[in-house]
């Protein structure tokens, strides 16, 4: 099996809490929505725990279905189910990528009451700029939940304008009006690891060139990008101009069992292995740590698509022994690889 293939990232158990707040307060039944998406309502308890992109995909469009509703109920006028497919076929004929942002801004603004983005240029940096309307319907003191909402809607912009450029488009930096919620973590790879809170404003920045692009997409490559769109943004588009990145990307080429040691990795980079480990100190990672991550999310998606036995899943994840196996997945995500596919499959 090219594990390579299957791959695809996981998603923090985070904002799968997130994504059911709206489910929760309407007192609506979240187990049978995590049982068809193939989640484990056992999971929620781990703090740790993480899912596939796959599962947390079918989860966005379960909810999206139950509440009519594509933002997860944090807006006080719906964003109905196919809003973000007619976005989409909004701005699908627009020749440069700041046409169809302005497009796909005046598009949310029709269809969202509490907030509303704004596109501006200052010299060489562009900015999505996020305002709170006075009608908002979420409480102040809802502050993660607050947070979700904005994080949302850039990431649905962002990945948006990513797919019409086609390719990763860097942010210098990533601004939050809020306090700093729990998943703060994982923004600073969906956004920018120059993530700050409690600021007067909430926007993303990055090179204005980019607006200048053009649009290389079309209605055939619209249908297939929206079968995946929008929970395709949590693992697609992540931050992929730093080291760490450039490291995950050249694993991925091989098989684990086939990864280099570090002083391999680092001759292969053209660096010494002091100068490659102070680079990502400087961006406060490790190579064992970049390993370990990759090994959770390949364990993940084999545990979730694949009926592969567990020492065959070890065997692929570069394990020597099962029992090595079963103690690093306990470590990453707080239960057992069985446990974590009885669960699933329940």
């Amino acid at each position: 099996m090219d594990i390579k293939i299957l791959e695809k990232g996981s998603i923090s158990i985070c904002f799968v809490h997130e994504a059911l707040v709206c489910i929760r307060s309407r007192g609506l039944d979240q187990s049978a929505l995590l049982l068809q998406a193939g989640i484990s309502l056992e999971l929620l308890a781990s703090p740790s725990a993480r899912v596939s992109s796959r599962q947390f995909g079918a989860l966005w469009h379960l909810i999206a279905q139950t509440l009519d509703d594509e933002f997860f109920g944090m807006d006080s006028h719906r964003m109905k189910a196919g809003s973000f497919t007619l976005l989409c076929h909004a701005v699908i004929h627009s020749d440069t990528l700041e046409r169809a942002l302005r497009r796909a801004m005046r598009f949310l603004r029709l269809v969202l009451d509490d907030m509303a983005g704004e596109l501006s240029r200052e010299g060489d940096t562009a900015h999505i700029l996020l305002k709170n309307l006075p009608t908002g319907s979420v409480s102040a003191g809802d502050t993660s939940q607050r947070a979700f909402a904005y994080g949302t809607y850039l990431i649905m912009l962002h990945g948006l304008a990513c797919w019409l450029v086609g390719r990763r488009i860097p942010l210098s930096t990533a601004d939050f009006s809020c306090p700093e919620p729990v998943f703060s973590d994982e923004w600073r790879i969906l956004f920018s690891r120059n993530l700050n809170f409690n600021q007067t404003h909430c926007r993303i920045s990055f090179p204005a060139h980019y607006l200048d692009m053009g649009n290389i997409q079309n209605e055939r490559t619209m249908k297939e990008f929206l079968r995946s769109a929008p929970a395709n943004f949590l693992v697609k588009y992540k931050n992929s101009d730093s080291l760490s990145a450039k490291i995950r990307r050249r694993l991925r080429e091989w098989s684990p069992a086939a990864w280099p040691d570090f002083e391999t990795l680092a001759h292969q980079l053209n660096a010494s292995p002091a100068t490659l480990r102070r680079r990502l100190d400087d961006e406060g990672e490790s190579y064992r740590a970049i390993m370990d991550e990759l090994r959770r999310d390949l364990a993940i998606a084999l545990l979730s698509d694949t009926q592969l036995s567990l020492s065959d899943i070890a065997g692929e994840l570069g394990f020597a022994e099962s029992s090595a196996f079963h103690r690093a997945f306990k470590k990453w995500t707080g239960t057992r690889p069985g446990e974590y596919r009885c669960r699933v499959e329940r």
